[in-house]
């Protein structure tokens, strides 16, 4: 139905999305002549590939217009790569000739995965990096695609930000080519986000994992990211731009591949979309970055190729933003009770967050079966928070006769005052030796050692008050010069056996020790996994291990801006039980995870969401847990174009030390008090549904759609400063479609052979962002009345926009 329906779409509005599709068919023999059956040819980061058949003949079909290494593969022979790009509709017939490879014919290691199989990890998946260049977003944010998978969810289009299974987004770890990613600090409002570190341009390679992963990543408590930057091999570049910003980006090789380079420009304005919030006004947000990852080959000697690499990776990431509001208009309540609030502001607001982060990979391969690397990393975060706004409202019931424009009755007047002179600097250095060790064709042992210096200084000059019925109150008051300097040590160690070619076991122990707390922490970890003998389409997976988040600057520093330097780490047990089928559907392969999980946290630091900004308790007074059921099919839906649909089932509830509330007899007097047990966390959100779909024009596959949906049923919430209410109250859910169309130009081939700088294709898209006008919440605004009722009154997210965009591709 859908397909049929995008068709209907397509006539009406002609552009779609992605490049269309090419075919590549050969043969794969032996130097002398001989046809090898069942050798795998498939394409690398990718699940694209193919076995020969007896005559040794092979055919994939493959996404056009986009560079590929083919990979070649056969027990006894040499590896081989090429590298080819297909134009569309193009049968482009390649032929290889592997060489007997002495080494691996003194052993026989028969194995029952795929290159690239992540069956063995448990709720680790893997993304084709292509498909986030043209995921139809509010600004074609890199991680907009993880929230399309089970246990992700984000209910704010304009971050960012990220929550996996029942965690906040400060537990989730970045690295990118092995380097640890940091963000800015004081991010209140997600309008005053910039970009996210990934350049969605640069990357070869995504890998995330959403619970259970291995020892030799850090010590966080919900998510592993892992990028992995291209390495490319010869000229290519493209030209990005649309309502919302634009990107440039080139890489390059010399001519022996020694020395290849990436670099990446984007700039994000988000003065389009930020008209359409509630507040009227003056928006001058303005951010950009720049990006670059040269890789040096050091080797000596035409055989020694990869022997010694060093990977530079620089960036600098300036945001800039303004806004100077005016007024606001915002209707609220019932149908029978409609109200509304008027705002007038007075006043500005500007914040800048200037970020620099390098880092530098030494990797040397002192055997063949033995490689070590060396990763230096430093940042340094500079923010400004500057704001004077002064607001006056009034509260209004409207007529509900059929004027809703009239006011009836006054409620309520007053008005508030905010005031804001933050800094802070952050600088954080680390120094990390990751090794590994391939023991035999069975054992792989991996460890490392880690240390880190973080220095950050904090100026804090916050305070507030409130005018309601000519009584004023002050709000808030936070004045402190804050100064941290601490040292991290990390070392980790895993072992990874096949116990057969059907069964893998890693287990391995990671320790932590911060000198600020004094703490020592050791952390094992176990993950197993196996291929059933009957059906090597179906695999089981499960994962256990204990985790530690040691605090971070953000945790040890409570609502009154004072540091606790006793603050000890979070820990969290995490028991994952999965499993994966692959099947054939329409002749095309599928894929279904499912995945149950339980994680018990203990020593956890409470916390409060406005807006976008965590408020720390900065006390070890609770404990909680999370549970749920992932679930997620993705496969060629449509030939030729892969989408999913993703499914996430979820409780956390927390229960807090001291938290007791006043009971009440009949006679409304307080009888005592009783502790609240278990309550829901502020991340609580029982049910979170991703769909990515892309379809095509059966004849024509240069025109495309795209669709991204994303669902999550209501979070809690409460008004401020009222621990009896935290999170009493239950939001609306949350629902967005996005809606993309596309049509690809391609030049003629002999054109572009002329100059490598000609323009190869040109990608054009049309978006409807938000296509049902959903009017999504982020937060709540409290005020009073003359009766001293206080009104949550929501705050609304973008409504409909259009976008147009564009990929020049050289």
């Amino acid at each position: 139905m859908l397909k049929y329906l995008s068709v209907w779409c397509l006539l009406l509005l002609p552009l779609g999305v992605l490049a269309q599709q090419g075919t590549i068919k050969g043969a794969v023999r032996t130097t002398d002549n001989k046809a090898l059956e069942l050798a795998t040819v498939g394409v690398k980061g990718t699940t694209i590939g193919a076995q020969t058949n007896a005559t040794g003949e092979f055919i994939l079909s493959v996404p056009a217009d986009t560079e590929l290494e083919l990979v070649v593969r056969y027990l006894g022979f040499k590896e081989q790569t090429r590298k080819v790009e297909v134009a569309p509709g193009q049968t482009l017939t390649i032929n290889f000739i592997l060489e007997a490879d002495p080494k691996q014919l003194n052993t026989v290691n028969i194995q029952g995965k795929r290159e690239g199989d992540t069956r063995e990890q448990a709720s680790t998946t893997t993304l084709d990096p292509r498909l986030t260049k043209n995921l139809p977003s509010a600004y074609g944010d890199f991680n907009k695609i993880l929230v399309t998978l089970p246990g992700v969810s984000s209910n704010n289009e304009l971050s960012s930000t990220y929550s996996v299974r029942g965690g906040n987004y400060d537990e989730n770890l970045v690295y990118v080519n092995g380097i640890e990613i940091y963000r800015p600090f004081l991010v209140s409002n997600a309008q005053q986000e910039g970009l996210s570190f990934v350049n969605p341009d640069l990357v070869g390679n995504i890998e995330f994992s959403s619970g259970g992963w291995q020892p030799k990543y850090g010590d966080k408590l919900s998510s592993v990211l892992n990028i992995a930057y291209k390495k490319p091999t010869e000229f290519a570049a493209t030209i990005t731009g649309g309502f919302t910003g634009g990107a440039v980006h080139l890489e390059n090789a010399t001519k022996n591949k020694r020395i290849a380079y990436l670099l990446g420009v984007r700039h994000k304005n988000g003065q389009y979309l930020l008209q359409g919030l509630q507040t009227d006004g003056e928006y001058k947000p303005k951010f950009s970055d720049a990006q670059a990852y040269v890789s040096i080959d050091l080797s000596k000697g035409a055989e020694a190729t990869g022997k010694t690499t060093i990977g530079l990776l620089t960036s600098i990431a300036q945001n800039d933003y303004l806004v100077i509001p005016e007024s606001r208009v915002t209707t609220f309540g019932t149908r029978q009770v409609p109200l509304r609030l008027f705002v007038g502001f007075d006043g500005r607001e500007k914040m800048t967050y200037t970020t620099y982060q390098a880092g530098v990979n030494l990797a040397h391969q002192f055997s063949s079966n033995y490689t070590s690397e060396f990763i230096l990393s430093g940042v340094e975060s500079r923010e400004r928070e500057f704001r004077d706004v002064e607001a006056g409202y009034r509260i209004c019931e409207m007529d509900n006769t059929g004027n809703f424009e009239e006011c009836q009755m006054v409620l309520g007047v007053g008005s508030e005052f905010n005031h804001a002179r933050n800094a802070l600097l952050a600088r954080i250095l680390t120094a990390e030796s990751r090794n590994t060790w391939q023991i035999d064709n069975r054992n792989l042992l991996e460890f490392g050692f880690k240390v880190g210096s973080e220095r950050i200084e904090d100026k804090l000059d916050e305070y507030g008050f409130e005018d309601s019925s000519d009584f004023v109150l002050p709000t808030y008051l936070l004045q402190s010069d804050l100064n941290l300097t601490t040292l991290r040590y990390n070392t980790y160690l895993q072992h990874s056996i096949d116990l057969d070619s059907l069964k893998t076991l890693t287990y391995g122990v990671r320790a932590s020790y911060w000198d600020l707390n004094k703490e020592l922490l050791f952390s094992p970890r176990v993950q197993y996994s196996f291929i059933t003998k009957r059906n090597p389409d179906l695999s089981f997976k499960a994962a256990l291990g204990l985790y530690f988040q040691p605090p971070f600057y953000r945790e040890l520093r409570n609502f009154e801006g004072i540091l606790n330097p006793d603050l000890k780490a979070q820990r969290s047990v995490h028991a994952i039980l999965g499993s994966d089928f692959m099947f054939k559907a329409w002749t095309r392969d599928f894929k279904l995870t499912t995945e149950l999980y339980y994680k018990h946290l203990t020593n956890v630091v409470p916390y409060d969401i406005d807006n976008v900004r965590l408020r720390y308790y900065a006390q070890n007074n609770a404990k909680a847990y999370a549970a749920g059921l992932d679930v997620r099919v993705n496969g060629e839906f449509i030939k030729g174009a892969e989408s999913w649909l993703s499914l996430g089932l979820m409780t956390t509830r927390e229960n807090i030390q001291g938290d007791s509330v006043n009971v009440y007899g009949p006679d409304g007097k307080v009888t005592g008090r009783v502790e609240q047990g278990y309550i829901r966390r502020p991340s609580d959100q029982l049910v979170n549904i991703g769909v990515f779909f892309q379809d095509h024009l059966p004849d024509n596959p240069t025109i495309r759609m795209y669709l991204n949906l994303v669902y999550g049923s209501g979070l809690p919430f409460g008004p401020p400063r009222q621990p009896e209410f935290r999170t009493a109250f239950t939001g609306k859910s949350y629902k967005r479609i996005d809606l993309g169309f596309s049509k690809v130009l391609i030049l003629e081939s002999d054109l572009v052979q002329k100059n490598r700088f000609s323009l190869e294709s040109l990608w054009i898209g049309l978006e409807v962002l938000n296509i049902i006008d959903a009017n999504n919440r982020v937060s709540y605004t409290y005020v009073s009345d003359m009766n001293d009722i206080t009104y949550a009154v929501p705050n609304y997210l973008t409504g409909r926009r259009l976008n147009l965009r564009f990929v020049a591709k050289f």
